[in-house]
């Protein structure tokens, strides 16, 4: 932290008083913070409060250009390694997503190139409303990071999320943001894992064999990597890895609308999931007795996930594939590559001892567009996942 410029915006909420234990915090561990207040958050919390915890001027007024050998908005702007927004209001949130640059807070987002984390802060019903999630994902579709409120009783008097994240939260965030050491560090990653079930009837189901013991070792090696994860999972049995946070999915159509849901606000997509490829063309709704000693089962494709992901992801997101084959391994694989809009495929052949479904360990070739990356031996899922997240922090850095 010790040198790491972060410019602390502050806008017009009753949690504008965490914004103070926030800098202070911040300023302890040794990072230079320049505060940012809008005239409202002045209602709340006064910019000496934030000048005396900070150590810098706190500018409020565009045009309170004190230093005239710079333009106060554009030199904020330059400086900052990291934009930190706490507590965000639904109107601040509004004009970030329009554009609009009517103070000194907006004036300079526009103008910086630096990343942006914001803090939502409101109450419940405003948090929910229709307008207010889409500004935040217009914001996110740009690149724009948030750390999720809390729920719980609000200054409001209602019940419910709203609560703006603690300064704790905050400052560990920004923590692992600058985590050198941690190749992920501040990064979102999007990962599937396990298995889909398509019913056949009430008591049937078309599946496979998958564990989803690869996409979990994923989801833990990316968390020690600085990552915040989601973490998409069919049907298993495994525990939900510390610090992931997870959607339960059945179907692959459930799958797809978790992952396109999630998509735009990710860095990274890991798609090593097995999902089911086809579902039964009609599903019975009662169960289907023993009639006879044939039954013919028409099925349908299912949704093309990695099709989909491929088509919409930005040119900043890295997205990676798994490839499970049983033969002609290597040309299956980049043929996947290309065909689904992947940055790496992930491939093993499941007919060897110790890389099938189900085991603890893996047998896996990496490539990209250029052919194979690397080979990797009999390794344990966990170290095949620490690999592959080290390769995709090492990806990440070289397109910076």
């Amino acid at each position: 932290m010790r040198g790491k410029r972060v410019v602390l915006g502050v806008t017009g909420g009753i949690a504008a008083f965490k914004a103070a234990s926030i800098a202070s915090q911040l300023t302890q561990r040794g990072a230079d913070v320049r505060v940012i207040m809008t005239a409202s958050a002045t209602q709340f919390i006064t910019p000496l409060t934030m000048q005396i915890l900070s150590r810098h001027s706190v500018a409020v007024d565009t045009f309170d250009e004190r230093n005239p050998a710079v333009v106060n908005h554009i030199d904020l702007a330059d400086h900052a390694d990291l934009f930190v927004i706490a507590p965000a209001t639904a109107n601040f949130m509004g004009k970030l997503a329009m554009g609009l640059a009517d103070d000194m807070l907006t004036t300079t987002l526009l103008a910086t190139l630096a990343p942006i984390v914001v803090a939502p802060a409101m109450n419940v019903h405003m948090y929910q409303n229709a307008v207010v999630q889409e500004n935040m994902n217009r914001l996110r579709a740009r690149g724009v990071r948030f750390i999720d409120p809390a729920e719980g009783q609000l200054a409001c008097g209602y019940v419910g999320q709203g609560r703006m994240a603690e300064p704790e939260e905050i400052v560990a965030w920004v923590e692992r943001f600058f985590d050198t050491n941690r190749p992920l560090a501040g990064k979102k990653v999007l990962i599937t894992a396990g298995p889909t079930q398509e019913p056949i009837d009430p008591v049937r189901y078309i599946s496979n064999y998958s564990s989803g013991k690869m996409g979990y070792a994923l989801a833990e090696a990316a968390v020690a990597a600085g990552a915040e994860v989601i973490l998409v999972s069919g049907p298993v049995s495994l525990p939900t890895p510390e610090g992931v946070t997870r959607i339960d999915v059945v179907r692959t159509r459930e799958m797809k609308e978790a992952v396109m849901r999630m998509l735009p606000e990710a860095d990274v997509i890991i798609k090593a999931a097995a999902v089911s490829d086809y579902r039964p063309k009609v599903e019975l709704a009662s169960k289907r007795k023993k009639a006879s000693s044939e039954w013919l089962l028409e099925l349908e494709k299912t949704e093309d996930i990695a099709s989909e992901v491929g088509k919409r992801k930005r040119p900043d997101q890295l997205f990676v594939g798994f490839a499970a084959e049983t033969d002609r391994v290597a040309e299956y694989a980049k043929s996947k590559l290309v065909r689904k809009g992947q940055d790496l495929v992930v491939a093993n052949d499941v007919t060897l001892p110790g890389a099938g479904f189900g085991t603890d360990t893996n047998i896996v070739t990496i490539y990209d567009r250029d052919g194979e990356v690397c080979a990797l031996p009999l390794l344990s899922k966990r170290e095949v996942a620490e690999r592959i997240i080290q390769l995709i922090g090492e990806r990440l850095h070289e397109r910076r």
